[in-house]
């Protein structure tokens, strides 16, 4: 069975995925990823769809929660 997929909201930063997952474009193409990744939420990555830690440089803030 494959490992269950765990998205991570990180405070003031990226999404954390780690599982067995594919990330795809719009038409269908396949992103090259690791077992455990980042994407951008801030918008302002230089290599999107991934993190390159740009969000500490422009001070990106966002610390969404859950409902509980």
């Amino acid at each position: 069975m494959s490992e269950k997929v765990k998205i991570k909201v990180n405070d003031n930063g990226s999404l954390r995925v780690s599982g067995d997952v594919e990330l795809v474009d719009k038409e269908g193409n396949v992103f090259e990823t690791k077992p455990s990744f980042s994407l951008c939420r801030c918008g302002a990555s230089g290599n999107k769809p991934f993190c390159d830690g740009t969000h500490k440089k422009i001070g990106f803030e966002s610390q969404p929660r859950a409902d509980k």
